[in-house]
């Protein structure tokens, strides 16, 4: 009999399949295949996170019909306890707000902390979807954002359009991206004794948060911390400075229009203005679960010890002196690139910028180069609103800063451009100081160890160019919170540099990078502790739980108490060589050890 021809898989499949033809099973097969791909389409299409962000609007802030200028702007009244808002650039007048009280904030905190509770079930996911509508938003109204910081904080339009919005989408972007996997829960490892465990931490939301925040960035510093606490499961309160009152509930309304596009409540986010004597009712209320304080280090001497009655945990940003160091092995070709970098990192925000370039700080050979290319270009910047810089917030602190530097020039500093407050001939009544160089600055001057917080270039010469004397200048300070190093990548003392500077953040070859990043922000020593951004930041504003489980408990596998330990002890000698034992194999640093304490174990039971 001859063989049968083998036989195609499509064959075999008709003869296990007599019932069906050869027409109808292709047709079933293509059935079965479609059905399945729709079924697992249906299913994507179910767990699929919506990506497109909700548009909406807010009422922006509205100005008196009059224009008046103010003869002697200031946020203080005689005989009333309202707040006084102007324009530090013009010193126009934007209206008048009533601080809050110690009753309203207990209704903020209220409000916030039942909010919270059906916000703590939303899903990342939600989360995102928020933050999403959130940035779309500051991406659409940009220029209008821009145009109300400038507007209450007196700085230019770029100064706004970097400092406000790339920062706050940064900001935003990263959160989106990554801070889900920042806030997952995350496996940790366990040991010998401990093998049959599972050990995880959870980050569960707090509660109800706070930030209070500085006035040199209105926008960003409000919206920031709303950020980091809406995506961790948190309701915030933010108490904004009074210097900058107009336009907080404008900006606070951006968030608070996401959350109600979105089905939530926006009482999720709070704000609050009040004299520093009403600020202690948040800083010690029990209702507040961490507190994010963005300021003075005089004011965080009281933030602390207030928070201190209630226990509130608190991360403190307090400035600092940054100093910026042009090593001599920055290319000729690649100064002028480093001068323009120093410029602006020195002038950003007429210098008011927590992590402000302070100082620069170059061995003898860059110093000299470097006071020809700065000096006549600190000489050409303009002020005014259209200006290269801004005005500063307000007056205050023009008396001190003169101070300062007549105190440098008598102590043997030489000024070659400002150094005084400055009356525009456009804008009287705006809040004006000149921008300044001073060169020649040695460490033990007062105006190297205290921050000017204004458009202050100062240039300190290293002793030498040996890394010691270089780290000496740059750690003299009693602050710690950023800085910038300079130089060839492959120069081994730019890495020790890196490695010397006792600082919480260092961008090489650049100024600020590391907030752009948003790597966690922070500093060291005077600077304040603890930090925002990145995971870090994120985690912060959580509830760390540990969880450890048993990894067989399905199979019985759970911890019981030996009997030499059970209660009441039989023998305590007996029981400690029982417990030593136990020791001794989790722990013993050689396989003679475990196995003496393997024998431990067996004759003591």
């Amino acid at each position: 009999m001859a063989a049968e021809p083998t036989r195609s898989l499509y064959q075999q499949l008709l003869a296990a399949l007599p019932d069906i033809s050869s027409i109808e099973l292709p047709i079933i097969l293509w059935t079965f295949v479609w059905t399945s791909l729709c079924g697992l389409g249906v299913w994507y299409l179910a767990v699929r996170e919506n990506t497109e962000p909700i548009r909406y609007s807010i009422p922006t802030p509205k100005l008196p019909e009059k224009l008046e200028i103010l003869d002697q702007p200031a946020i203080k009244v005689s005989g009333s306890t309202a707040i006084q808002c102007y324009a530090p650039a013009t010193g126009q007048f934007l209206g008048l707000v009533n601080p809050s009280t110690p009753n309203a904030i207990d209704r903020a905190i209220d409000q916030a902390q039942e909010a919270q509770i059906e916000w703590a079930k939303t899903t990342m996911p939600q989360r995102r979807a928020v933050l999403r509508s959130i940035l779309q938003h500051v991406l659409d109204n940009q220029e209008g954002i821009c145009r109300v910081a400038c507007l209450d904080s007196g700085k230019t339009l770029l100064d706004a359009q970097l400092g406000e919005i790339l920062v706050t989408t940064e900001k935003l972007q990263w959160t989106i991206k990554h801070g889900e996997k920042a806030l997952r829960p995350s496996r940790r490892p366990t040991n010998l004794l401990m093998a049959y465990k599972r050990n995880t931490v959870h980050y569960e939301p707090l509660g109800v948060v706070a930030a209070l925040v500085s006035w040199n960035y209105p926008f960003h510093n409000l919206i920031g911390p709303v950020i980091s606490a809406l995506f961790a499961g948190n309701s915030i309160l933010v108490k904004v400075s009074e210097q900058t009152a107009w336009s907080s509930t404008y900006f606070a309304n951006i968030a608070r229009g996401a959350l109600v596009a979105h089905g939530h409540s926006p009482a999720l986010v709070q704000t609050v203005v009040c004299w520093p004597q009403t600020a202690s009712h948040i800083t010690s209320h029990p209702k507040i679960n961490h507190i994010t304080f963005i300021g003075s280090r005089p004011v965080c001497h009281k933030v602390a010890a207030s928070a201190a009655k209630a226990l509130i945990p608190v991360v403190a940003e307090l400035g600092g002196k940054d100093a910026s160091i042009v090593l001599d092995s920055v290319s000729k070709r690649d100064l002028p690139r480093v001068v323009e970098t120093l410029l602006r990192g020195s002038f950003q925000a007429s210098g008011q910028n927590c992590i402000g370039i302070e100082r620069i700080i170059a061995p003898p050979a860059t110093y000299e180069k470097l006071i020809p290319l700065l000096e006549p270009r600190v000489r050409a910047l303009r002020l005014g609103p259209k200006g290269d810089l801004g005005a500063m917030i307000s007056s205050a602190s023009f008396a001190r800063l003169e101070s300062l530097v007549s105190d440098a020039v008598r102590a043997g500093a030489r000024l070659l451009v400002g150094g005084k407050r400055f009356t525009h001939p456009g804008y009287p009544s705006g809040h004006y100081f000149a921008p300044t160089f001073l060169v020649d600055v040695t460490p033990d001057m007062i105006i190297a160890n205290e921050e000017c917080f204004a458009p202050i270039m100062m240039l300190m010469r290293a002793p030498s160019d040996s890394t010691a004397d270089i780290l000496a200048v740059a750690n003299a300070p009693d602050f710690g919170l950023g800085s910038s190093v300079f130089g060839s990548e492959s120069d081994s003392q730019l890495k020790a540099i890196v490695r010397g500077l006792k600082v919480g953040m260092v961008a090489v070859n650049d100024f600020g990078a590391t907030y752009a990043t948003q790597l966690p922000f922070g500093g060291i020593r005077g600077s304040g502790y603890g930090r925002f951004a990145g995971d870090e930041g994120l985690r912060g504003l959580c509830n760390l739980k540990s969880v450890c489980e048993d990894r067989f408990g399905w199979l019985g596998v759970r911890t019981a108490i030996p009997r030499p330990m059970q209660y009441p002890i039989q023998e305590q000698e007996r029981s400690w060589r029982f417990a030593k034992g136990i020791v001794e194999v989790g722990y013993g640093t050689s396989a003679a050890r475990k196995a003496g304490g393997v024998l431990g174990i067996l004759k003591n039971t």
